[in-house]
Order: C-alpha cells, then structure tokens, then sequence
C-alpha cells in the first residue's frame, strides 16, 4: 500500500513509520507539522529509504492536502496528528481545538474531495484510519470494569474532549459521506522516543539528574500500559484488515497505579544504572514526590481489547515489566536524543522554559 501517515514525527507516528517501512512493503508519506513533540530524529532509521518522504505541513492546509492526495494517490491515510498533552490543555486549550478539531475536519474534507472522483475500484479499497485515545471514555470507576468500543464518551479534559470530538467526526463523515473509516482507541503508550515531559522518560531522566520524581496527588491513579512497539503492529494490523466503520481498542493488559510505575522505573534503575545514581541518593526511589494533583484527573483507565483479539488475530507481545526494561535501556543508551530535546536543538533553536517543563502524563 501506499500510506499517507498525519503526525508521522510524533512518538506513536514515529514507531509506525519505522515499523511500516521496517517490516513490510509499503510506502509512507509522512506529513507533520513540526511542532514542539514533532522529532526527526525519532526518523534517522528510515530518512534515506527510498519508500519514505517527509512533507513538513499542517493537516488544516486543505489545499497543501489536496495537492498531496493527488500527487501520492494513498490506498490509506492513518491519521495521528494531534496535540495530545493533558496538562498543556489545560493551560492553552486553543491549540487543542484547533488541531484536533478543526484539523481534523479540513483533513476529512480534503479527504472525501479527493476520495470521491477516484474510480469504484479505488474508492472501496481506500481507508480513513482516525488512530485515538482511552481518555474520550473519562475515567472507570469500578476496580472490574473495562472500556470497551461501546462505552459511553465522558471525556474529562480540554484534550480528551477535543479526540472525543474528532472521533464524532469521523464517524458522521462515513455515516453522511460513506467515507470508508476505521477507529482504534488505544491505552497509555510507553517505549523508545517518548517526549521526556510524558511520565516514564520525564521518571527516568529526572532520576539520573537528582531531580524529585514528581507524582500527582497520592499516585493511585490506574493506567493500562501499551508498549509503542506493540501499537505500531495493531494499527497496521487495523488498517489492513478491520471492518469498516468499526471501532477497535488497543490496550496493553497491563494495568498499574501511577505511583507502582515510578516504583518500578526506580528499581529498575538500580539494577541498570547504580553507578549513574546521584550523590548522595541511597536510591532513587528517595526522589519521589507527591504533588497536589492536575485538575479533572481521571482515577482509573483500562482497555477491554477483546475485540481486536478476536476479529483480528493482535495481542500484545510485551508484558509491562518486559517493554518497561526495553524502555529504560532505550533511554539510558541513547541520553544524546534527550537532550537534544530538552536543549530545543532536534527543532534547531532553543525552547524556553514555557515550551518545555516538567510535567505528569
């Protein structure tokens, strides 16, 4: 297939190009705009393949995507361009809206212009693949419940309510339009290339730095953990095969309370890295905080990804304590990408300190 990727240079876009031009056959577009989470490093490994090109542009550039859909011809658009940090929605909703909302209209109707004058053949083999995120349900009360594809949207923050909305969306334009779409809702992602605000990398570096590990309230808020990898497979694995006009949840059956993650980041650490531990530091779980918690914060997040399982053959091949040890030796070898990202040299200026801080997925 020829796949154009939207967000291509974020964390989950990143791990799909690499995994799509790593694993199989297919050609990529990636067409990102480049903002503060957009990372090309993330990209060295496929830059110079010949099935790869990067398009820096904003998906609201409806004649930019037009010229794009007409140039490349996609059998599939796997759209992940989003703002998608809960705290910075809460201090700057605007942009929030605008990318996923707004963006992803301009995107649809760029889309379905172009998709209709393709012939029948084309028209029916194409796919609008809207990749989002558990956090459109709100927050699970009952320690047994789950999230499933028919859970009732209850989102919680400026950012959950934006997907929820591009979610709606996409929805209403293959109901009214018959556009051919998939949705894959997906868990807490974790793994190599993760922006170091998010919580397991902002963990790990603020450990060998010596800074406090800051945990939001009593650290008892529940999250199911996908390994980035794992995702990577179930969205090519959605886009290649799912029903059109369904819904699919990707969870990582692995749930954790916040403040057992860090735990574990800390243990882990002392296993991998003793003699990085700061002086002074008996252990670095002696660096943890408890900080007065984010507004709105859901207590409990867990993916029923039963339907995935059974329709389409995916389950995860990471355990949360096999992708975590992946993670923190990810980043313990590769501490130059971090800092490049905490200097603002990957975007070849300096970000001040109101662009990057220290804050809790």
């Amino acid at each position: 297939m020829r796949i154009l990727v939207t967000g291509g240079a974020g964390f989950i876009g990143s791990a799909l190009i690499r995994h799509l031009i790593g694993n199989t056959d297919h050609e990529v577009l990636n067409l990102d705009k480049l903002t503060y989470a957009g990372n090309l490093e993330s990209l060295q490994s496929v830059a110079n393949d010949s099935r790869y090109e990067f398009v820096q542009g904003d998906i609201g550039d409806q004649p930019l995507v037009s010229a794009l859909l007409e140039r490349f011809q996609p059998q599939a658009i796997m759209h992940l361009a989003a703002e998608s940090h809960v705290d910075r929605s809460i201090d700057g909703p605007a942009a929030f809206i605008q990318t996923n909302i707004v963006g992803t209209y301009a995107l649809l109707e760029a889309t379905r212009n172009w998709w209709n004058h393709l012939p029948a053949e084309a028209r029916a083999a194409f796919r609008f693949h809207h990749i989002s995120t558990d956090e459109v349900y709100g927050d699970l009360h009952g320690v047994d419940d789950l999230f499933t594809e028919t859970t009732p949207y209850a989102p919680s923050s400026p950012y959950s309510a934006s997907k929820a909305a591009s979610d709606h969306l996409v929805r209403a334009w293959q109901r009214t339009y018959g556009l051919p779409v998939l949705i894959t809702n997906c868990s807490n992602n974790y793994g190599p290339f993760h922006f170091p605000e998010k919580l397991i990398p902002l963990m790990i570096l603020n450990a060998l730095a010596g800074k406090p590990l800051p945990v939001y309230g009593d650290g008892q808020q529940v999250r199911d953990w996908l390994y980035v990898e794992d995702h990577a497979r179930a969205l090519l694995t959605v886009v290649s095969s799912g029903r059109v006009g369904e819904t699919y949840n990707i969870g990582g059956h692995n749930e954790q309370k916040n403040i057992d993650v860090v735990r574990t980041l800390c243990e882990l650490l002392e296993e991998l890295a003793p003699e990085r531990r700061p002086t002074g530091i008996g252990h670095y779980a002696e660096l943890i905080t408890f900080v007065k918690d984010r507004p709105g914060h859901d207590l409990r997040y867990a993916i029923d990804a039963g339907k995935i399982a059974r329709e389409l053959g995916w389950t995860p091949d990471e355990t949360f304590l096999t992708g975590l040890r992946k993670t923190v030796l990810w980043y313990l070898h590769n501490l130059d990408w971090c800092k490049h990202v905490q200097d603002g040299s990957y975007q070849g200026e300096r970000l001040g300190n109101s662009d990057f801080k220290d804050l809790i997925a």
